[in-house]
């Protein structure tokens, strides 16, 4: 199957990896985080960076013509244990029923408190 990397106006890292890869009609987004378009981690409040972690994956996913309502599988990182409350209580404020496939982990990020990837399903005919 081919595959193609999504581009676009899309933050970057300086680590080797592509933003998104399109294979057929699913789209699989890096794990993204509290970073501006420069790459440079910007610290805040776990409900800030969980809210630039999100805004980066949207925007990744409307470069791929898609949108969070096309989010198949997520992915989430937590910094800390003391961090999953508030995610479970704010993840609503992103997906809708049926909500997508999960797996949450608790993992250290260094100065992160929140990464986040998923997949999405976007025909590429959209």
């Amino acid at each position: 199957m081919p595959r193609t990397a999504v581009t676009g106006d899309l933050p970057v890292s300086y680590l080797p990896f592509s933003p998104a890869i399109r294979a057929g009609d699913f789209v699989f987004v890096s794990g993204q985080a509290a970073v501006d378009d420069a790459g440079a981690h910007v610290p805040g409040s776990f409900a800030e960076e969980m809210d630039l972690a999100f805004s980066n994956v949207s925007r990744i996913l409307a470069a791929a013509g898609g949108s969070l309502d096309d989010v198949v599988q997520v992915r989430a990182y937590l910094g800390d244990r003391e961090f999953r409350d508030e995610y479970n209580a704010r993840y609503r404020d992103y997906f809708a029923d049926p909500l997508p496939a999960r797996t949450s982990l608790t993992v250290g990020l260094g100065d992160l408190k929140f990464e986040i990837d998923v997949v999405a399903y976007i025909p590429a005919s959209a």
